[in-house]
């Protein structure tokens, strides 16, 4: 049977030693603060930012939520993040994505002070992080690398495939692998016997967007497979494709007319040796990892000694 690494306990870990960083830093009269913009009202943003700011309160933090109208323009993004920039208690800003069409996400993400990007999406922070020097790594693939290493799965010497090329997930976790020793290839829908690649994966990172994407025949037996993927199915025959024959996840699905799959099929873990699951694997990490970064570049912007991450 293939082993589940709990992305929840591993989450409340690195919270918990976070945590500590706080308290520890306070001593010295340091909070670390952290902003987060989220902009209009669309309701998934508007539950994930105020999970991330209650998790601030939770562990000590200092975070401000500013939230502009949906018809703002990129200018006056601008020059609010400038003044972000600018504020000395501000340690860390962030960013929530989407931005509606008529603002240019790339203009404000660069607009971002580099040692304030708690998200790694600055191309400075890209650029460190791609030749191999201190940088602010984006959270999600961060946490991919944090719970192999917690579940104590081998990366050095590996062989592992990232199914995505995206600049907040795709990319920074292969090169996150890269750096760990691994050899990484990357592949996309243009791929050509996409599942020829896969199969050859000790370690397979799904992050290509798609509900059960990669199936059972495209992983190799014993692999590690980490699921990135969170999409929000209500098509019936979709759910006959990912989940048939699963009375409880049925139950729920007519209930609330929709569930949550990854972008690998659940068949694919039958497969593999350990997995994240969707919920619970991937997800958590994602905003520990946030609280991580936000006091590494408090304790980066004032040069103190770190440990750990």
């Amino acid at each position: 049977m293939a082993r589940i690494l709990d992305g929840t306990a591993i989450a409340a870990a690195i919270k918990a030693e976070v945590a500590e960083k706080v308290r520890a830093l306070a001593a010295k009269g340091i909070r670390p603060g952290l902003a987060a913009v989220l902009v209009g009202n669309v309701a998934a943003s508007e539950i994930y930012v105020r999970s991330k700011v209650q998790t601030c309160a939770d562990l000590g933090l200092y975070s401000e939520l500013i939230t502009p109208s949906a018809d703002i323009t990129t200018e006056a993004m601008l020059d609010l993040v400038r003044a972000l920039n600018d504020r000395e208690e501000i340690d860390g800003i962030l960013i929530q994505l989407p931005l509606p069409a008529q603002v240019d996400t790339k203009a404000l993400l660069d607009a971002v002070d580099p040692a304030k990007d708690v998200d790694g999406f600055h191309p400075v922070n890209a650029g460190r992080l791609q030749a191999g020097r201190p940088a602010l790594a984006p959270c999600t693939p961060a946490g991919v690398i944090e719970i192999l290493k917690r579940s104590r799965i081998p990366i050095a010497g590996q062989n592992a495939v990232v199914v995505g090329r995206s600049d907040i997930v795709g990319k920074p976790a292969a090169m996150l692998l890269l750096h760990q020793n691994a050899t990484v290839t990357i592949c996309h829908s243009k791929t050509r016997d996409l599942g020829a690649v896969t199969r050859e994966a000790d370690i397979l990172v799904a992050a290509i967007g798609r509900p059960g994407f990669i199936t059972a025949e495209m992983v190799k037996p014993g692999a590690t497979v980490i699921d990135v993927g969170i999409n929000r199915i209500t098509d019936r025959a979709e759910f006959e494709r990912c989940f048939a024959g699963n009375a409880k996840r049925e139950a729920a699905f007519l209930k609330r007319g929709s569930t949550i799959v990854g972008d690998v099929h659940p068949a694919a873990f039958e497969v593999a040796g350990a997995y994240t699951p969707v919920p619970g694997g991937v997800g958590p990490l994602t905003i520990a990892m946030l609280m991580a970064n936000t006091v590494q570049v408090a304790q980066m912007r004032r040069e103190l000694p770190r440990r750990g991450l």
